[in-house]
């Protein structure tokens, strides 16, 4: 009887920690330039094994576009009975009001090769569907040909230039060099994913912030305490169980922005998702220092539904400013929800699709509450300085709405413009000449994520 006591208590604690899954094989390290890269011992080709058992090692991706691919001994499964539905917890290194993001991709394994050469879907996050981000966005890094440190020059598909500075902290090359990553040309190499603009606050330069974004991004949600097997909710902005970033294979979208569903996933891919500079902070560089597999526990709930604001410039100095906003339950977008305003002082008004209409200067509050659930608020801050109508308006940037669309689109600071309609794969789906500022009727498009372009400037939006 004892022996058989035995045998059944062993067999427990060995299915339960069978449930503990963390980062097992590393495929892919290609890091973007960056201050830790060529150093150890976070930018070294051996770095990827602190990464391996556990959530306490070091691995950095550099700048923009740098990756890492990884899997653990089993499949994730998109299990609804984790708590929160998350399905596993990436780690980083963040910091309170510093944040560095990266995308994360999942893949399942669908011709059973037990390769990573199947289809990656993005876990869309809290910025995805922001016109302020690019999908397809790509950076070439060019070798300053420098044995110490000094300033990667770098171009984008966006067509501008700029540098990841060396700074007097760092003082090894920051291109990687050959030695450790063959694979990379001596010259120059171009990386490419999705970008997110992030919110770089560089206004008290001895206290320069990158901060958090609402969810969905990893080195982004402070870490919590044991046991790291219990996730932090990403629905909050409270630090909660194991903090860290929670995933839910759920948030997967296909090329086009729409959702898919997948029962499982075999490998996951991180890539940094901003070009950031941080002044003597050095560049926007994302760190990991492990994963884990989330063990089901039907038993913990709590706010599954969420509201982003994009972050708004410091100081608004026009007439009227479009506000995005969107609203998400359980980390999908919620379509045709409606949102309730509140203006405080009343220096400003916000009028159909989401304008913001100054009438007044001075520091203004605005927070937006989901109509059918007062319980779920965002509010966002900015200086607001009044403005002629007629004059600074001429200046302002082409935007549009509604966001997401159903059945048009209307397109403000465009008039005698000609607008192009793309699809996110390039493919142009429309061209409307000499606009004249009425609706234009997009009810004959798929759903999913567009591109709108007028001379030189590029907007997005969603169809529902």
């Amino acid at each position: 009887m004892k022996r058989f006591i035995l045998l059944s208590l062993l067999t427990i604690l060995s299915s339960t920690f069978a449930k503990s899954q963390y980062i097992a094989k590393v495929w892919e390290y290609k890091p973007a330039p960056g201050q830790f890269i060529n150093s150890s011992p976070w930018g070294v080709p051996s770095s990827v094994n602190t990464l391996i058992g556990g959530i306490n090692g070091s691995l950095s991706l550099g700048a923009f576009g740098g990756y890492v691919v990884f899997a653990f001994d089993n499949p994730v499964e998109n299990d609804p009975d984790n708590p929160f539905g998350v399905d596993f917890t990436i780690f980083g290194n963040p910091q309170n009001d510093w944040s560095e993001p990266a995308v994360v991709y999942v893949m399942k394994d669908e011709n059973n090769n037990g390769q990573p050469d199947d289809t990656w879907y993005e876990l869309a996050g809290s910025d995805y569907f922001f016109s302020s981000s690019v999908k397809d966005f790509s950076v070439v890094y060019i070798n300053p040909q420098q044995n110490v440190a000094a300033d990667v020059p770098w171009l984008d598909s966006e067509g501008n230039e700029g540098f990841i500075y060396a700074n007097e902290f760092h003082l090894q090359p920051y291109y990687l060099l050959t030695d450790s990553f063959p694979e990379i040309s001596d010259e120059q190499y171009e990386v490419s994913g999705s970008y997110i603009a992030g919110n770089i606050n560089k206004n008290n330069a001895a206290n320069i912030k990158s901060y958090k974004r609402g969810f969905g991004y990893a080195d982004n949600q402070l870490r919590g305490s044991a046991p790291y097997t219990t996730p932090d909710n990403p629905y909050t902005d409270e630090k909660e169980n194991s903090g860290g970033d929670a995933f839910d294979i759920s948030w997967a979208v296909d090329e086009y922005g729409n959702y898919v569903d997948l029962d499982a996933i075999h490998f996951v891919k991180v890539q940094n998702a901003m070009l950031g500079d941080a002044g003597w902070l050095g560049e926007i560089s994302t760190e990991i220092t492990g994963a884990v597999d989330v063990e089901p526990d039907n038993s913990i709930t709590g706010v599954d539904e969420m509201l982003i604001i994009k972050d708004l410039p410091d100081t608004i100095n026009t007439s009227s400013y479009q506000l995005e906003v969107f609203a998400f339950s359980q980390g999908r977008l919620m379509e045709n929800e409606d949102v309730v305003w509140t203006v405080s002082p009343d220096i400003a008004t916000i009028g159909e699709h989401n304008m913001l209409n100054i009438t007044g200067d001075g520091t203004v509050t605005l927070t937006a509450t989901l109509q059918s659930n007062s319980d779920v608020s965002r509010t966002v801050t900015a200086y607001l300085i009044k403005s002629c109508p007629g004059i600074n308006d001429l200046n302002q940037s082409l935007s549009l709405y509604p966001n997401p669309a159903n059945n048009y689109i209307v397109l403000k600071n465009a008039l005698n413009k000609d607008i192009s309609f793309y699809d996110i794969s390039g493919r142009c789906m429309m061209t409307v000449k000499n606009y004249d500022n009425t609706p234009i009727n997009i009810s004959d498009f798929k759903s999913g994520f567009y591109i709108v372009k007028t001379d030189n400037v590029v907007l997005k939006f969603v169809k529902d």
